[in-house]
């Protein structure tokens, strides 16, 4: 059987071969739209051609001339030297080739050209017949194209009905282009008007006064609260508005450019601290994208992902703006200048450090501190000290914990990246962090959530005997809840915090082992001696012997040496109570560094050394002889003359806790000597200065002190310093410490506190009270030593003399 295809049937046609049709349209469309373009480009490239061969300079015909003369020149002079001498010829010879001469033949051409015979004739023919060779082209109209339209059924059948597509008149569309150019170009042409420096001024006051009131609007229309008819479309305005005001942050008029980029930028930043959430936004999935949900959630879902995309584009100009200053990269419009980029940057950084801290739960919250720390090491110091102060004001916020560790891993691997060669302040920043017990505690406890249960009084007053039952079940189940939630958060938060800790020490002793001639190596001290005591107890001896190495060495300074005595001292009073170590080295360190302290730049470091004398008596008075405590009690008393008010009373405050935990120290208030030897006041050993054998002279001059605080501690101290009765102190200053009475007294803001009266006293009666004073002092205190001594005690005495009253 043979198999023969079916014509299809018109009706068919009309059903199937719509969309061949509609595709068949589309694409004639698209090459008569193709072809368009390519025949206006071949015209504009035409168009720049002829322009260009207009514009270019003539070339000379003279040198051609020149060139050419000269050549046939040397052609003739070849020639004839190559030609034979006609003397040379026969008769009969010359005559020949006259005669062939005069015949038209290969001879008569010019051998040395390669140009064939006739060639002149042979190029007029051939330009001829090429024309004539080219196929004459009809103009014939272009193809109309046909649209087919809804056929007619009438009684002979279905009519196919077509129509003409109209087609568009490309020479008329190149004439309007050609048009506009001149236009444009006529307008180029016309001057500008010359403004007055007055005229100028006042344009760009308008100009800067439109774009603030733009800006206001703006951000106005994005704070305000949509009405309930309004609301929802109330997010996709917002973030409507949200995008043109981003947009502003590409001004180009040079004028207002720079200021109209920073409110901008400060702007955007203070929405975005209002409008964003108290939680991140995730991404949905696929499954979340294709479920079907509500319309108010479909909105919310909708503004979210609006918010987070703008955030996004906002940190990335950010980003771009301070890279670009780093980098001193001027764009290509050169609308701002390479000078008013730092000012650009400077805010740039600014709003960061804003975001920073705002905004630590919400999205790119990571990207902002990857951004922000290595600016903390940053050449600008003003860039700098903004990034410092931002991570410090992180960390004393940070509850939790997940934004710290965040900063301290990145700050560890800026460390280690840049070799040990940062600002010290990059590390001072890890002291801020809020990593204490008790703070742990009390963060629990403020986080755990408090529920109001009723009474038992309430429950048989407004609830039956089965609601009450039902009501002490649901009690039960509800404080195991939140029992359950504030251990897990307690739990969370020391997991959090143990980790911080282990980076902070690892960036802490590698700076240790590899780079102790760093500057980092204060920074690094002072941060082990706030964290001493948090340190496992494995590492306590290689610790101490690293710090003991470091002392030893002698290339420390005094400061750094108190760093390093007070996190020993941290140490060994904590969990190191086990360790059998003996700290005297560290004693006698200390006792030797004390005079290095003066009224002069050090009197502020006067407060490590209260740190210090707390933990080495306070908290070790066991372990503490009493020779040792007595050296100190003597060299303190000597230190606090010489001294501002405020350290001299932190000094005094000490030596009350020393006189009152150490009960033999009032031998130092009787001139009877105990035991034998004589003090020695400039020997640097507190346990063989024989410091029993003194008294604390100094306390009479701290009497005469201008300051009133430091006079009461004198008085107080030289009976004894009783806790009750006449001699005794007041609450206010015997209940706190000595370190909070050196930062209560401070002198930074040039002013005593409390108020010193100007009293001006009589020379001649201070001069005649200080020999009395003498001299009844060295009859007291020498007159039994006063034959072993006399070569070198009145002159050592009278050398302490002199200082104290200067």
């Amino acid at each position: 059987r043979k198999n023969t295809k079916r014509v299809p049937s018109f009706r068919k046609l009309l059903r199937t071969s719509k969309i061949k049709l509609d595709n068949k349209l589309k694409n004639k469309q698209y090459k008569q739209q193709s072809a368009a373009k390519k025949y206006r480009k071949e015209q504009k490239k035409l168009r720049e051609a002829v322009r260009d061969a207009i514009s270019r300079k003539p070339f000379p015909l003279e040198e051609c001339k020149k060139k050419q003369v000269g050549k046939s020149e040397k052609r003739e002079e070849e020639e004839e030297e190559d030609a034979l001498p006609l003397d040379m010829m026969d008769e009969d010879d010359l005559k020949l080739m006259e005669d062939l001469a005069q015949k038209a033949s290969f001879l008569t051409r010019d051998l040395s050209s390669n140009e064939p015979v006739h060639v002149k004739k042979r190029k007029h023919e051939s330009v001829i017949d090429k024309y004539e060779k080219v196929p004459r082209r009809v103009q014939t109209e272009p193809e109309k194209e046909l649209i087919h339209l809804l056929p007619i059924k009438d009684k002979g059948g279905i009519i196919p009905q077509t129509m003409e597509k109209p087609v568009l008149d490309v020479a008329q569309d190149e004439e309007e282009d050609m048009e506009e150019m001149e236009e444009a170009e006529d307008f180029n042409e016309e001057p500008l008007p010359v403004l007055t420096p007055e005229e100028m001024a006042a344009q760009r006051r308008q100009k800067l006064q439109e774009r603030k009131m733009h800006i206001a609007a703006l951000a106005s229309a994005i704070l305000s609260e949509p009405d309930n008819n309004v609301a929802d479309f109330a997010s996709l305005n917002q973030i409507k508005k949200l995008k043109e005001l981003r947009a502003m942050l590409m001004e180009q008029d040079p004028n207002v450019a720079v200021i109209v980029r920073k409110l901008v930028m400060v702007s955007l930043m203070e929405i975005f601290k209002d409008i964003a959430p108290s939680y991140k936004i995730r991404p949905l999935t696929e499954a979340e994208k294709a479920t079907k949900v509500k319309k108010e959630t479909q909105k919310l879902r909708e503004f979210e992902e609006g918010l987070v995309s703008q955030y996004k584009f906002y940190l990335e100009n950010l980003e771009q703006t301070i890279k670009d200053w780093k980098q001193r990269k001027l764009k290509k419009s050169n609308v701002i200048s390479l000078k008013a980029y730092k000012g650009l940057a400077e805010i740039a950084v600014k709003c960061l450090c804003e975001l920073l801290v705002a905004l630590p739960h919400f999205n790119f919250h990571n990207n902002i501190i990857v951004l922000i720390v290595p600016l903390m090491n940053d050449t600008s110091k003003k860039i700098s000290e903004l990034c410092c102060e931002a991570v410090k004001k992180l960390f004393k916020q940070d509850k939790l914990g997940y934004a710290s560790l965040g900063v301290v891993k990145v700050i560890s691997g800026l460390v280690k990246s840049r070799n040990y060669s940062v600002r010290p302040e990059v590390l001072k920043v890890f002291l801020h962090l809020r990593i204490k017990e008790v703070e742990l505690q009390k963060d629990s406890e403020d986080i755990a959530p408090k529920k109001k249960f009723m009474t038992y009084k309430e429950k048989r007053k407004n609830l039956s005997r089965m609601q009450r039952k039902w009501k002490k079940a649901e009690e039960k189940l509800e404080r195991e809840l939140l029992e359950a939630e504030a251990s897990e958060s307690k739990e969370k938060k020391l997991k959090l915090h143990t980790e911080t800790l282990n980076v902070v020490f690892v960036t802490y002793f590698r700076i240790l082992k590899k780079a102790q001639k760093s500057p980092l190596l204060p920074a690094v001290l002072e941060g082990l001696a706030k964290f001493a005591h948090l340190i496992n107890v494995e590492f306590f001896d290689d610790l101490l012997i690293v710090l003991h190495s470091l002392i030893a060495s002698g290339g420390l300074s005094y400061r750094e040496g108190l760093h390093c005595i007070l996190s020993a001292f941290h140490i060994l009073s904590g969990q190191g109570d086990v360790l059998n170590i003996d700290p005297m080295k560290f004693y006698t360190h200390l006792y030797k560094t004390l005079f290095s302290l003066h009224a002069g730049g050090t009197n502020d470091d006067v407060g490590i050394v209260l740190q210090c004398l707390d933990v080495m008596f306070a908290k070790r008075r066991k372990q503490v002889s009493q020779q040792r405590a007595l050296a100190f009690l003597k060299r303190l008393s000597t230190l606090a003359l010489h001294v501002l008010p405020n350290s001299s009373v932190g000094i005094l405050a000490t030596n009350r806790v020393l006189m009152q935990t150490f009960p033999k120290m009032d031998l130092l208030l009787d001139n009877e000597s105990q035991g034998s030897g004589v003090y020695l006041p400039e020997l640097d050993e507190p346990e063989h200065c024989n410091a029993q054998n003194t008294a604390l002279w100094e306390l009479h001059l701290l009497q005469r002190h201008y300051h009133p605080t430091v006079q009461k501690f004198a008085a107080h101290l030289i009976v004894g310093a009783p806790t009750e009765g006449s001699g005794a102190l007041s609450l206010e200053l015997s209940q706190r410490p000595a370190t909070e009475l050196f930062e209560a007294h401070s002198m930074r803001e040039m002013t005593f506190n409390p108020p010193v009266a100007s009293v001006t006293p009589r020379r001649k009666d201070t001069f005649s009270q200080m020999d009395s004073f003498i001299d009844e002092e060295l009859n007291k205190q020498f007159q039994q030593h006063i034959r072993e001594t006399a070569v070198h005690k009145p002159l050592d005495f009278a050398k302490h003399l002199k200082e104290s009253s200067l």
